[in-house]
């Protein structure tokens, strides 16, 4: 027994170390759907390996079927009951319905948690997934019993399978408390090696932009000075080519500043900034903008919220925000820019009625160039990312096509006031 148990052990953990060598590449979304098929392949084997206790048979193919369900859901746990109903109708015996029943129902209770269980933190999903580690060993003496009872075996007897019930139900959560913490730690580093190798990308930027933002708004600075000069002093064609030549340098100039702005978003005037002021200009100067697309712009708010931070800073990071909510809605359409919290922090939500995007477009928003608009470079959100991370704040956007997109800001609070 204690063989086939250790057996039993490696092959659960087995998925973890394979996925380790040969996919540790592999982006975060695809991290558990890997750890899935893994798994069902581990909850086939372990089943051609049962551990004999006394009169029962038992293996632990709920461990890798329950980790799969709660942190792939539906479509990974499908899978892994799949392929144990298809090993199990191979093997067959006369308990194959009651071997049906049991991996359904050890299917279902992580199914129903999954949604609930994905948006905890790490910590709280290991102590969950424990304690659903519990649920097979509920249901398993049950169906044991009934299937004894069909066989004739008088109830006084199902006594001596108690011990082994418990030993068996043991076993099962510790594995799954172990495959707990390995799938969280293979999730923490995918999660880890994206945000290195983003920040690597950002880095390469920012000393690229700091290198040559300079030297080039030096010289444009000067050509600028020049044909306004020489802009007032013509006439007629000469003169309008001038001015289209200025708002194209002006253009010039804003992406420079973005690109400084992306090198160095150093928080520099630090001061008690009222969110509900700064909210009320910014939508004050966006109004015309909005007008003349034709879009309403709704502001509701929850008291004041009173941060320490930057006011230029902030007000340009929620500039570029709000304008593109702007931008990306039709005529008739609406902005609606709501904040709500407490004491130690704000959420600020900004919400419009636009075209939306695709899950590959959120997953490249906020990348180098990367930009949803005909004209644009794509710094105007990279910027404001950089600049609420460098206030210790959060920014997450959620969208749909057709359905529009809201941005959800959260801040750190000093003071809230009614």
């Amino acid at each position: 027994m204690v063989e086939k148990l250790l057996l039993h052990v490696l092959i659960i953990l087995a998925p973890y170390l394979i996925f380790s060598i040969l996919f540790e590449n592999k982006k975060n979304k695809m991290v558990i759907f890997t750890i899935s098929i893994l798994n069902g392949v581990a909850a086939c084997l372990v089943m051609f390996f049962p551990i004999s206790s006394g009169e029962l048979i038992f293996d632990l193919r709920y461990v890798p079927l329950v980790i799969a369900t709660l942190y792939g859901g539906p479509v990974s746990g499908g899978i892994v009951l799949l392929m144990i109903l298809f090993i199990r109708t191979i093997m067959g015996g006369d308990a194959l319905l009651f071997g049906y029943i049991g991996t359904i129902l050890g299917y279902l209770l992580p199914l129903i948690l999954h949604r609930f269980f994905i948006k905890l933190v790490p910590k709280v999903r290991m102590g969950i997934a424990i304690l659903v580690g519990v649920w097979p060993s509920i249901f398993n003496p049950f169906i044991i019993i009934i299937y004894h009872s069909n066989l004739g075996i008088p109830y006084s007897e199902y006594s001596k399978f108690m011990e082994s019930f418990l030993i068996l139900g043991a076993i099962q959560v510790i594995a799954i408390g172990f495959s707990a913490v390995l799938t969280e730690t293979l999730i923490e580093r995918s999660l880890m090696q994206e945000k290195i190798q983003t920040a690597e990308k950002l880095n390469t930027l920012g000393e690229l932009a700091a290198s040559i933002a300079h030297e080039v708004r030096n010289p444009l600075t000067v050509v600028k000075g020049f044909l306004q000069l020489l802009e007032q002093e013509e006439t007629g064609k000469k003169r309008e080519y001038l001015i289209l030549v200025l708002n194209e340098l002006g253009r010039a100039e804003v992406i420079l500043n973005d690109y400084l702005n992306f090198a160095k978003p150093k928080l520099n005037n630090i001061t008690e900034v009222s969110l509900h002021d700064v909210l009320q200009k910014i939508v004050q100067l966006l109004e015309p903008l909005a007008n003349k697309e034709g879009v309403t712009i709704q502001f509701e708010h929850e008291g004041d919220f009173l941060l320490k931070t930057d006011r230029y800073q902030l007000k340009q990071a929620l500039i570029n925000i709000i304008k593109n909510a702007i931008e990306a809605t039709p005529a008739g359409g609406y902005v609606t820019i709501t904040t709500e919290g407490n004491e130690s922090q704000v959420r600020l939500v900004i919400k419009d009625t636009g075209k939306g995007m695709s899950k590959e477009q959120l997953e490249h928003l906020g990348t180098v160039f990367y930009t949803t608009k005909d004209k644009g470079t794509g710094l105007g959100t990279m910027v404001s990312i950089r600049i609420i991370e460098e206030m210790k704040g959060k920014i997450e956007y959620s969208s749909k096509v057709g359905m529009g997109t809201k941005v959800i800001i959260t801040l750190p609070v000093i003071k809230k006031s009614e």
